[in-house]
């Protein structure tokens, strides 16, 4: 009886396939914990009628910008307490460092072991996008998935990181080496945390803004083409806009792009990424990622204008839009090793998807064009080029 059902299954295969829907939000508003303010409990409330334990994480930045913050979560939650229970705000180092030391991962888990935060609960992450990406990730990790909801505070985090569907952390030297794909249950964009922003948080989400508009939309180019100076001057009217466009254009991307889990060889929205990842390495994460962003963009513009894909007049209209803003486009490359050490980071970024090198550029603006080849020398004189431009006055 034994040996006929080993020849009958021998060489046979059992198959099963399945498909998982996901579906979140990402909403706006201000005073998100004033207890006039309904969105966070509804949110809450929407998926359980009933008392729901959570746990914050904080930015500590943020804490130190907004003072009354964990004193205004503990009060919400009192007065919503049918709903929300809140088992504590844990404040966790901010920026990217916090992606490079394990120990803060290591921290929420056991926050989450602690005060019993399962599947059933949330974890809720107040902070820039580092912040957000390392918290993230062990939110994923705890249980398989704890429910993560971001409440992102600066331009960049609002408008691009938030709100798609990956968490990391950094190792071996390498941005966002280790990480999940898991989106999250909600996010939610309050205004009143971008005004306390320093000028360089407020202006650096402005490059995945023009990323995103160079790639796909050459009327959101030149909205931000008009308004640079606006936006410079921290006009709030300008920049909810922006945001809102951004990250509209960013999640119709992950839904309707039909790679939301990046399981082939292209990621056009890591558009100037390549050197971008390299440079904050490279700097001991001195450049935000946003300002690394903006030159990693400027840079593969010269590039594909040296290659013929775009005239001179278009790649000075990109770089105008970046200086006027404010970025500093110029490379702090000081030999040729360094300028090597960077270009090793084209093929870094292949490994890291793996598959055929696909790097992003443009053919015209709000035009992507892919390429599966970088000359090396070709992209020298483009950061040549960018050098020289750098230096001439913003008209």
């Amino acid at each position: 009886m034994l040996s006929t059902f080993k020849r009958n299954t021998m060489f046979k295969t059992i198959e099963q396939k399945f498909e998982v829907s996901y579906q979140y939000g990402l909403h706006f508003t201000e005073n998100l914990f004033g207890t006039e303010n309904t969105l966070f409990k509804d949110i809450i409330k929407a998926y359980k009628n009933e008392p729901v334990k959570l746990l914050f994480v904080v930015d500590d930045g943020v804490a130190a910008a907004h003072p009354d913050l964990i004193k205004n979560i503990k009060a919400y939650c009192q007065h919503y307490h049918e709903n929300l229970v809140h088992m504590k705000s844990m404040v966790v180092q901010g920026g990217e460092a916090c992606k490079n030391d394990e120990s803060q991962v290591e921290d929420i888990l056991k926050a989450v072991s602690e005060y019993a935060i399962c599947r059933h609960s949330f974890v809720i992450v107040i902070g820039g996008g580092a912040v957000i990406d390392m918290a993230g990730y062990a939110a994923a990790i705890a249980h398989r998935g704890v429910k993560l909801i971001r409440i992102p505070t600066t331009v960049l985090s609002q408008d691009d990181s938030a709100v798609g569907v990956k968490n990391s952390v950094n190792a071996f030297g390498k941005k966002n080496f280790i990480g999940t794909f898991a989106p999250p249950y909600a996010i939610i964009n309050d205004t009143d945390f971008l005004k306390t922003l320093e000028q360089r948080d407020w202006i650096s989400g402005i490059s995945e803004a023009l990323k995103v508009a160079l790639i796909k939309d050459a009327v959101f180019f030149e909205y931000l083409e008009k308004n640079a100076h606006l936006l410079r001057d921290r006009d709030m009217e300008a920049m909810q806009y922006t945001i809102y466009r951004c990250a509209e254009m960013h999640m119709h991307h992950i839904a309707q792009g039909g790679d939301p889990f990046e399981s082939g060889s292209s990621r056009p929205l890591d558009f100037g990424h390549w050197a971008a990842h390299k440079l904050e390495y490279m700097t001991n994460y001195a450049l935000r990622h946003g300002e690394a962003v903006a030159k990693g963009i400027v840079l593969d513009v010269a590039y594909t204008h040296l290659i013929g894909l775009i005239n001179e007049t278009d790649l000075n209209r990109v770089v105008r839009v970046f200086q006027n803003i404010g970025f500093d486009l110029s490379f702090p490359l000081a030999t040729e090793k360094e300028v090597d050490e960077l270009l090793n980071g084209i093929e870094e970024f292949r490994e890291h998807l793996g598959g055929e090198l696909t790097i992003t550029l443009i053919s015209d603006i709000g035009v992507k064009h892919d390429v599966h080849e970088i000359d090396w020398q070709t992209m020298k004189k483009a950061l040549d080029l960018v050098n020289e431009i750098s230096k001439l006055k913003v008209e």
